[in-house]
């Protein structure tokens, strides 16, 4: 489940930023939850967090509906890459 969740993170994310190449992806899967942590350039953060955080509620809405057959909780992280 952790795996398709980040594939399809990754995916989203990739097809948004101008540097698909620097996009970094870690996650961590325990019984309730996995945590995903998205790291994106500075240039590109506007385009994945979109105007009052649309794009990154959208994300998240679409991980909760994949995530809800598992009965496990998502928790999406957009992050700086340093």
């Amino acid at each position: 489940m952790e795996v398709q969740m980040v594939e399809l993170v990754e995916y989203i994310a990739k097809s948004l930023v101008d540097n698909p190449d620097s996009i970094k992806l870690e996650s961590k899967e325990n019984d309730e939850q996995i945590d995903i942590s998205l790291y994106v350039l500075q240039s590109d953060m506007g385009k994945v967090i979109g105007r009052q955080g649309k794009i990154a509620k959208a994300i998240r809405g679409v991980l909760k509906a994949v995530s809800l057959k598992e009965n496990k909780r998502v928790n999406l992280e957009i992050e700086e890459l340093e």
